[in-house]
């Protein structure tokens, strides 16, 4: 069995991967220091796989700490990066807590990579790097326009610290850049649950509808859409998780033409704040309780996927539309309040 480090592990995303990398027959190490999740996820991940993952309880902001962690696995294939802050208006309030966080511990992670020969890394990056761009749907080579908030700036900083940092190593290395991952898995025994308040559409949603919250805010309705809402791309979380098992088995099987490559990862097809709004409406049969507020800052205006690059290179294919995401994200809301 082919060993992968999952940083981030027991977060959304990283949880959602690490059951598609040992359904594909590989072994997991994670590390997560519970910033913004908690131990759940490795119950849950063994309650779907029927294998227990170890988890590192570390802050890979400390070198020391996160080498321990290569020393101890030396046989590691690949390294799936996840771990980092992302909440974009607390990045606004706090931009040199995201600066810190996001990038020290990712150039730890490359200092790691180079020092101990790792030969892939695949690297959780946003389509914040695109900034409000002039053209939808965006593809790969979309220029990069200013970042919207800090986020996106340690995402576009981290991307080029990945690029530079690979001349002289055998590391080759990809950027995942994802749109709006949401959902749930189908077995209703994991989803998103971030420990500090939700501050992404779908959380928020199904969260004013169970109860825990008393209404929910739609920030702006002025800007220019074809309803005045933001407009994103949601991806379900388990069409991202598979993409990045695709990506690590692309590097392995040395299909890249390049040491560094970059994919945008969506549905192709932008659906509005208030779209989302109504398909869950839909879906569920619950009215939500909601209105419309001023604009937040740091929020881009529109933004989906030209995905085409993803489908053709590393064989991947989304499978689930915005009425899933929003019936397994209700699921897991119901699961996860009666727990």
């Amino acid at each position: 069995m082919k060993k992968v480090l999952v940083t981030g592990g027991t977060g959304f995303i990283g949880s959602h991967t690490i059951v598609d990398l040992i359904n594909h027959g590989y072994e997991v190490v994670s590390v997560d220091n519970y910033i913004n999740s908690n131990a759940d996820p490795l119950a849950s991940i063994e309650k779907i796989t029927s294998v227990a993952v170890h988890n590192y309880d570390i802050d890979l902001c400390d070198m020391i700490a996160t080498e321990q962690i290569f020393k101890d696995h030396p046989d590691i294939v690949g390294v799936i990066h996840f771990a980092a802050l992302k909440a974009v208006g607390e990045s606004v309030a706090k931009p040199i807590l995201y600066f810190k966080n996001n990038l020290n511990s990712l150039l730890n992670i490359l200092a790691c990579c180079q020092i101990y020969e790792i030969p892939n890394l695949i690297f959780s990056s946003s389509c914040t790097v695109y900034g409000n761009a002039d053209e939808l749907p965006v593809t790969e080579s979309t220029p990069e326009k200013e970042a919207e908030s800090p986020y996106g700036r340690t995402k576009q900083i981290g991307e080029k610290l990945i690029k530079d940092s690979l001349g002289g190593t055998n590391t080759n290395a990809i950027s995942l850049r994802y749109f709006n991952p949401a959902g749930a898995h189908r077995s209703g025994l994991m989803g998103e649950s971030p420990v500090n308040p939700a501050l992404n559409l779908v959380p928020v949603i199904t969260e004013t509808a169970i109860g825990k919250r008393d209404q929910m805010i739609v920030f702006g309705d002025d800007y220019d859409t074809r309803d005045g809402s933001c407009i994103r791309d949601y991806i379900h979380v388990m069409d991202l998780a598979s993409a990045h098992t695709k990506a690590l088995e692309y590097l392995l099987e040395g299909k890249n033409v390049d040491s560094y490559e970059v994919f945008n990862l969506g549905i192709g097809a932008g659906v509005s704040v208030l779209e989302a709004i109504h398909a869950f409406e839909k879906v569920t049969g619950e009215k939500l309780n909601y209105k419309i507020g001023p604009r937040r800052p740091g929020d881009v205006i529109a933004i989906y996927a030209d995905d085409k690059l993803a489908r053709e290179k590393l064989n991947w294919e989304p499978t689930f539309s915005i009425e899933d995401i929003m019936d397994t994200a209700w699921t897991w809301e119901q699961v996860r309040t009666k727990s």
